[in-house]
């Protein structure tokens, strides 16, 4: 690489600083005042380090690039349009936070190819990084050889003090401390300004002292705004340093090169404005129109075009190489990488008749992680402390990741709900062929939900195994009851919620979960244990909803059920058949796939000429009233559970055979 000198350097940075002035004065909306800041560590980053091929953006071994600080996105769109990604140009910049443009507000892998991650809330892109990290060091482990090294590649951040308040952050950085992630390196934007005005009204720790009692390498950059040499010799050291994972802060002036609005509130979240652009031209000698980039500057950014070409070269003849000498192993992470699961990876999912064994559904979706091991060796992923109790294990495996042993594929996230959500998607944006899962208490999805929301924004085909569904929890009580949970999580676009009702309808549910790669999964698993039914389907259950038990004839009344509430209906149609009625029980595993059938077949199932109909489930009413109608009723919750055995609690709160009975009854009158 030929080094650019003193004035081309300038150039190169202030073409950032202006493309986010005019892109944000054109839009009337944004933030202009963390990629000026920001824009000597951005150069520095990408043009000195960052292994990438604007050509072909997801060539695997590329380094990834997170702005965790996802406001300040024209610095990434910025970087993107100069050094060549088709993705951005010059007229995207120009069309910044407008309708139907690849420049949205924040980040997002869905619109904008270069964009690793949906930087939106802070704090989340740092964790997904902690994600991406784990990602490559467990595929080194797996894959690489002493002649030949397939992955091999450094996840850079560059984050703010928002992100450095926000808890999710500290819980994936104390954890990438732990596992010592030394190819994560993260640049950490110190321009003590958030909307509130400086940071001082709220954040006086000294975030290095934490960094480094989290076992991260830890340097200061004490003038970020110019000195170029500075952050290049702190990339360099940090990339020395392979046990730790590194931060380096760096003293920037956000809205650098504004006379009148940098350091200051004011320039992080709106325009400068016509007159204060003109002004900021003035100060940083930049005598070029808006949008209006020199020759020179577009001829050196480009040179990343050859470099990542010959790099992405080298690495394809490494390959070929690889896969003369290790073609098993080629064969393999060729496959993940095309995004392929293995032939016969479902072959060992149970089936069960009522004559086995009914057990809780979070211990049939152990024996379904059991039988899913050995088959699928993409599968990666862990519990937050509750290992025991989610039963996330996978049987037979021996050992966790760690920093001494990155090959495995458990990971203890310790009581760290929201960081393994984010890791996971993290796991996900990897887009290595990963399939990461992570189990907690469905209760405590309410700390995971802003990352399981970008899960479902992003396309993430993450598992969450979230068990101990329901009042059956008992004797924890109302704070470990979840009741409006399953209704929250349903009411998320691009989320599959399942709730099986026993055996056949757990393995149902892993295999739509595995095989939706762009859609997460919520498996909401019960605690207690329920009876493997006679006409449950694995095979139905991606269908969402579907006849298990039927009446002779039209039926009179359609009982609903999900879960452990499943066999409550079975049980009470049974009774009420006996006694002349024509029954039939829907079993609605996933509603989100349920609705995505035809009308025919919805018709079939749900006959809108059949209005008395009774949803059986122990959580919230909420989302339910669609299929109740006016004719029909629910027992379901309407207040939080209580302290007391899970059965005491069952009967307690109605969810018995005779009470589904007497509603139905009533219903029948």
């Amino acid at each position: 690489m030929v080094a650019a000198s003193a004035s081309l350097d300038t150039l190169c940075i202030n073409s950032i600083r202006m493309l986010a002035v005019d892109a944000v004065n054109k839009s009337k909306s944004g933030h202009p005042g963390l990629p000026m800041g920001c824009a000597p560590m951005g150069y520095a980053l990408w043009d000195k380090f960052l292994n990438h091929n604007p050509k072909n953006p997801q060539w695997f071994n590329r380094d990834r690039f997170v702005l965790s600080a996802g406001h300040g996105c024209m610095l990434l769109y910025a970087l993107l349009h100069l050094t060549g990604y088709e993705s951005v140009t010059i007229d995207d910049i120009k069309q910044f936070r407008q309708w139907g443009s690849r420049t949205p507000g924040h980040p997002e892998t869905f619109e904008t190819a270069g964009v690793e991650v949906t930087a939106g809330p802070l704090g989340a892109g740092i964790s997904n990084a902690v994600g991406l990290a784990i990602s490559e060091a467990h595929l080194a482990a797996k894959f690489n050889k002493s002649d030949a090294k397939l992955v091999d590649h450094f996840t850079y951040v560059i984050m703010g003090d928002g992100c450095n308040q926000e808890g999710i952050a500290s819980e994936a950085c104390s954890l990438a401390g732990h596992l010592k992630l030394g190819k994560l390196i993260a640049l950490y934007d110190d321009n003590h300004i958030t909307i509130d005005g400086r940071t001082d009204v709220s954040f006086t720790e000294d975030v290095l002292k934490r960094y480094e009692s989290y076992g991260w390498h830890v340097q200061h950059v004490k003038e970020g705004n110019t000195d170029v040499n500075a952050i290049t010799n702190a990339i360099n050291a940090a990339k020395a340093i392979t046990d730790k994972p590194s931060i380096i802060k760096i003293t920037t002036t956000i809205g650098f090169g504004s006379p009148n609005k940098s350091d200051t509130a004011g320039v992080h979240g709106a325009p400068l404005g016509e007159e204060e652009a003109v002004l900021t031209r003035k100060e940083l000698n930049w005598s070029y129109g808006p949008f209006e980039i020199p020759q020179e500057v577009y001829n050196h950014y480009r040179e990343a075009i050859d470099r990542g070409s010959k790099k992405e070269a080298e690495w394809n003849a490494t390959l070929t190489n690889y896969r003369n000498k290790y073609p098993n192993e080629a064969s393999e992470f060729e496959r993940m990488l095309r995004g392929e699961l293995p032939q016969g990876w479902d072959k060992d999912l149970p089936s069960y008749t009522p004559d086995d064994k009914g057990l809780a559904t979070r211990k049939h979706s152990q024996i379904c992680l059991g039988a899913l091991g050995p088959n699928l060796p993409e599968l990666i992923g862990g519990s937050a402390d509750l290992t025991h109790s989610n039963y996330t294990d996978i049987k037979g495996e021996s050992g966790s990741f760690q920093a001494e042993t990155p090959e495995k594929r458990y990971l203890h996230f310790g009581v760290r709900e929201h960081a393994m959500a984010a890791i996971l998607n993290g796991i996900a944006y990897h887009n290595s062929g990963l399939i990461p899962y992570g189990g907690t208490f469905l209760v405590f999805a309410d700390y995971m939900r802003g990352s399981m929301r970008l899960s479902a924004l992003s396309e993430l085909g993450v598992i969450y195994v979230l068990t101990h569904d329901s009042i059956g929890v008992g004797e924890d009580g109302p704070t470990h009851q979840p009741i409006e949970t399953i209704p929250s999580l349903r009411a998320m676009p691009n989320m599959l919620v399942f709730r099986p009702g026993d055996g056949n309808e757990t393995t149902g549910a892993y295999k739509v979960a595995i095989t939706n790669r762009k859609r997460p999964s919520s498996l909401c698993l019960s605690r207690q244990g329920m009876p493997n039914q006679a006409n449950s389907s694995s095979e139905k259950v991606a269908q969402g909803g579907y006849i298990l038990e039927d009446s002779q004839g039209t039926p009179d009344l359609i009982l609903i059920g999900t879960g452990t509430e499943l066999d409550l209906c079975v049980q009470a149609a049974k009774e009420l058949t006996g006694q002349g009625h024509k029954i039939r029980v829907v079993s609605m595993p996933c509603v989100e796939l349920y609705e995505e059938q035809s009308d025919a077949y919805k018709e079939t199932v749900l006959p809108s000429s059949i209005r008395k109909r009774l949803v059986v489930e122990a959580a919230e009413t909420f989302g339910w009233h669609k299929y109740i109608g006016l004719d029909g009723d629910s027992v379901t919750m309407n207040r939080f559970g209580a302290s007391a055995p899970g059965g005491t609690c069952m009967e307690k709160f109605g969810f018995t055979v005779d009470n589904v009975i007497n509603k139905a009854k009533k219903l029948l009158r």
